[in-house]
């Protein structure tokens, strides 16, 4: 009925321009154009309201998409939690304005991560990034203000980064090796590895087994792990005895020596890459004797190990704490929609939820939602506690981040003095 309306008054808008035309043979020239640029115009108009009148009678209305997809770059010590609680997320079908949220993980390390967003080689860009730790979201982000006058990363408001779990440094060191250092140090700290892994007589001169052979060192290789560099950054830490570590300290020739001389202790940086403690569980003491790791992960491998070797190991805090925050940050950039950034906000939410940080917990995990205990039975704090695991470590000094040259100066000197070994 609409259509037959329409289209008999366009008819009678075109009847009534030729019957002027007709009249206007004695118009001048000006009208008679005049008249000519009307009758285009009519028509078009006339055209387009058929169109949209056959094609339908409903408006046209611009839907979101069926489903959204947020890509999580995650630092490897999280990533099985991550991965796991996105698995449980994408199974439970969540949804944002009517389209469903599609989370994918990808696991990268934290270092490996910063540069590739240094030479812009994250292709493609993902929504949000979960470093190892707050400072390097700080770097990669004064970088790009450096070059594009804005924040892609932000540290306030909604889309701020926001810690999804915490751990920190501890020492791990196999029972039967910690007492003899004890025994001869008193302590455990840097000072005190140093010593053991410079004696000329190995463990026999220390006190322990002369098959022990020699002290041997577990420190990830910083050019594949986060932990790496931070363990040598800890190490500045302790050789200082302060806990912020300037370019001139990492390229003082004494402190220089001192660390060659501590990474010496390393059996090989090559098998000590992204999974260290691993590495321990499975080799034992051929691997190493002990190292300063990520609290997780001496949790997640004590059963492990003290099945497989027999020799628990024994958990030590040091005195300067070197925490790792895991924030979920969203990147700001126009790459990502806006639906894309809201999404990655509802997968934060799930991870900060009580129940995926109580798993967390059962991976070595400290909670970032307050609300949630580590002091449950099953957990792993509790489990391991005779063996120095702590649920509130007494500790106030935390090692400060590092800035951009600390960082690549003591990368600058592990591959000059170390990696050509």
């Amino acid at each position: 009925m609409e259509y037959v309306i329409l289209s008999g008054t366009i008819a009678q808008m075109i009847d009534i321009l030729c019957d002027r035309l007709r009249k206007g043979m004695s118009m001048n020239r000006t009208r008679i154009i005049f008249f000519i640029v009307l009758f285009i115009a009519i028509t078009i108009i006339a055209a387009s309201l058929l169109l949209s009148r056959l094609g339908t009678s409903e408006p046209v209305i611009l839907s979101s998409p069926k489903e959204v997809e947020v890509w999580v770059v995650t630092a490897l010590p999280v990533e099985p939690w991550v991965q796991e609680a996105a698995k449980n997320f994408n199974d439970k079908g969540h949804e944002i304005e009517g389209s469903r949220i599609k989370v994918t993980v990808i696991p990268m390390d934290g270092l490996a991560a910063m540069g590739r967003w240094d030479r812009a080689e994250m292709d493609p860009i993902p929504t949000a990034w979960i470093p190892d730790s707050r400072y390097l979201v700080e770097l990669v982000n004064a970088a790009y203000k450096e070059r594009l006058g804005r924040d892609v990363f932000l540290t306030d408001g909604e889309y701020r980064a926001r810690p999804v779990a915490v751990s920190l440094f501890a020492w791990g060191i196999y029972d039967s090796r910690a007492k003899v250092l004890q025994e001869k140090y008193g302590t455990i700290g840097w000072q005190a590895i140093h010593d053991a892994a410079t004696v000329k007589g190995g463990w026999r001169e220390l006190g322990g087994q002369p098959d022990w052979g020699y002290f041997k060192l577990v420190v990830p290789n910083p050019r594949k792990n986060a932990g790496g560099l931070a363990a040598m950054i800890a190490a500045a830490g302790g050789y200082f005895d302060k806990t912020s570590i300037a370019t001139s300290d990492v390229n003082d020739p004494e402190f220089q020596q001192w660390l060659k001389e501590l990474m010496g202790a390393v059996t090989d940086f090559s098998s000590l890459g992204a999974y260290s403690v691993e590495n321990l569980a499975l080799f034992g003491y051929s691997m190493g004797d002990g190292g300063q790791l990520l609290e997780s992960d001496l949790l997640t491998n004590m059963a492990g190990i003290l099945t497989r070797w027999e020799d628990p190991l024994v958990i030590v805090y040091p005195e300067y704490l070197t925490w790792f925050d895991f924030p979920f940050t969203i990147w700001m950039g126009p790459e990502t929609s806006a639906l894309e950034k809201n999404a990655a906000l509802e997968f934060e939410r799930y991870l900060l939820s009580p129940e995926i940080q109580q798993k967390a917990v059962g991976k070595g995990l400290r909670p970032a939602n307050t609300e949630v205990a580590i002091t449950n039975t099953d957990s792993p704090f509790v489990q391991w506690k005779d063996q120095g695991a702590m649920i509130v470590v007494p500790r106030s000094s935390a090692m400060r981040s590092p800035d951009r040259e600390v960082l690549l100066s003591l990368l600058r000197w592990f591959d000059l003095n170390v990696t050509q070994r």
